[in-house]
């Protein structure tokens, strides 16, 4: 019996598939994705899109391939990718053969949009004879003419239909290593589809609000969407859709996990919004800590409170913590436990080593990032 079982998720139970070396479904962690934005001809400046978001935790990196030039660009960046790469296909066939012979690990496509029959097949043994998985990404913003001639407009129950309508045409050709979307800019709307979906299928589910918006308007649509699902244990794959750096994307994703405690990696600061009561500038200690620690990736929790009022309280339940003091005295917090006195001048580098010695003795235990 968990001591704290208010806390606890059940995640759906799904099959596992694979892209490339990354495991999703079943029981293996939950992925964070990203998607790239440069022109894909452009190599280098695609390559460094995923290398950054690699830096920042992405498991999974989409590519877009809308032609055959993108197409034979993918070769060298899935060469030169530290991470899986999804090619994304839309309606023509043959861009999903070139990009699964040029290494792709997964194709993100909708078999009922690519043809006939025979074109559903060549693209399913491509798929099979260079190690492929597949999305099959259904959105609101383009469904099927007969599904919006059945139900007026976009809809839960649209969504999910026109979902199992493009598994079933991967069933019949013997083909089950994939995943499913239901992608929709209305919360509601998404929520309900992928509730319908994870009732309907034991298939890994690729989370997502599409067109979420911007950096602020897109992370709490996300984080409303997104993080309500994972909550109630849906969702095996993610990908935070902001109209900002794709690293944004990738940190807003892991944030979702880490707050849920469904992923474990890097520093999670646990800080007061500050008034007049703080000792020091919390605001600017925090934005300090965060970039400074952002290269490490063991899971280490830290508390920055700027009075007593709460920082005792914060710190016992944190790895390292700081609380404000008067004078310029602040006191510092060890596994929970007041330690020792640090001055503000010396409070940030301070933390720092603490957190970077921390970090090395987790990896070190073979306890680092999940």
């Amino acid at each position: 019996m968990s001591l704290r079982p208010y806390r606890h998720i059940t995640r759906r139970t799904s099959r596992k598939i694979m892209v490339g070396p990354v495991a999703v479904g079943g029981d293996a962690p939950i992925s964070v994705q990203t998607m790239t934005n440069t022109l894909t001809t452009d190599i280098e400046g695609t390559l460094d899109q995923i290398r950054r978001s690699a830096e920042a935790g992405a498991d999974i990196v989409r590519v877009s391939c809308p032609d055959e030039d993108s197409t034979q660009a993918l070769r060298a960046i899935v060469k030169g990718s530290p991470v899986p790469i999804v090619a994304d296909i839309h309606f023509h066939y043959k861009r999903a053969i070139e990009a699964a012979d040029a290494g792709a690990a997964c194709l993100r496509i909708n078999p009922g949009n690519i043809g006939s029959a025979e074109r559903v097949r060549e693209v399913v043994k491509a798929a099979r004879d260079h190690g492929c998985s597949m999305r099959i990404g259904v959105n609101a913003g383009s469904l099927d003419k007969h599904l919006l001639e059945k139900y007026g407009e976009p809809c839960p129950d649209a969504l999910v239909e026109s979902a199992m309508e493009h598994a079933r045409i991967l069933e019949d050709n013997d083909f089950l290593d994939f995943k499913i979307s239901v992608k929709a800019s209305d919360v509601f709307m998404a929520v309900a589809a992928y509730r319908g979906l994870a009732a309907a299928c034991d298939y890994p589910l690729h989370l997502g609000i599409t067109e979420a918006g911007g950096l602020t308007g897109g992370t709490v649509k996300s984080a409303l969407g997104i993080g309500t699902l994972l909550w109630e244990g849906i969702g095996d794959t993610l990908r935070v859709s902001l109209s900002a750096d794709v690293v944004e994307e990738v940190k807003v994703g892991f944030e979702l996990l880490r707050t849920l405690d469904l992923r474990h990696r890097g520093v999670r600061i646990v800080s007061c919004p500050s008034c007049a009561r703080q000792g020091f500038n919390v605001i600017n200690t925090v934005e300090a800590l965060e970039k400074r620690l952002s290269h490490v990736r063991a899971p280490v929790t830290v508390s920055v409170l700027g009075c007593v009022v709460n920082g005792p309280g914060e710190a016992r339940e944190t790895m390292i913590g700081i609380t404000g003091g008067g004078a310029g005295n602040h006191k510092v917090y060890i596994g929970g436990d007041p330690n020792h006195n640090i001055s503000t001048q010396a409070m940030i580098d301070h933390i720092v080593a603490l957190v970077e010695a921390k970090a090395t003795e987790i990896e070190a235990a073979g306890q680092g990032e999940v």
